[in-house]
């Protein structure tokens, strides 16, 4: 079953792009960091272990996407050898918003991310999050697999 939503979510995306693309403009206002209900791809949440009960938490992450930028040294050299452009980081986008969410909510376990949608200027990102110390979470043997309390 979970095989036919991830198709859905394909075709989705392939054939109504003007469609995804309106949805996109209030992710766009949104907040960077924003806790929800449940996922929006839920083959790909169920994949990283996603379940739906207490201690269980979704979080979709805002990342900007692209090169960076460095300043400009003031002395004098050769504009090829300034240094400015072309700049990349050696941190995947993923890896960005992955570490982002840590930093937020430190007393939770990142089980996994996936990509949720991505256009010119922002990647977005669902990650998975588990509560260690949630008495659901430390009944259920594959959470406490996970997280090596066996």
């Amino acid at each position: 079953m979970y095989s036919e939503i991830g198709k859905t979510w394909q075709r989705v995306f392939h054939e109504k792009e003007g469609d995804i693309s309106v949805r996109a403009i209030p992710l766009r206002k949104g907040p960077t960091i924003e806790r929800l209900d449940k996922p929006s791809r839920l083959d790909r949440a169920r994949m990283l272990g996603y379940k739906a009960k207490d201690g269980v938490v979704v979080v979709r992450v805002k990342v900007s996407r692209g090169g960076m930028r460095r300043q400009r040294p003031n002395s004098g050299r050769r504009p090829k050898h300034l240094g400015v452009l072309k700049m990349k980081s050696d941190e995947p986008v993923q890896g960005v918003a992955e570490r982002r969410v840590g930093e937020k909510f430190p007393n939770l376990r990142l089980l996994g991310s996936y990509i949720f949608y991505k256009d010119g200027k922002h990647a977005w990102y669902e990650c998975v999050l588990i509560d260690p110390q949630n008495p659901s979470i430390c009944k259920d043997y594959n959470f406490r697999r996970v997280l090596g309390l066996n």
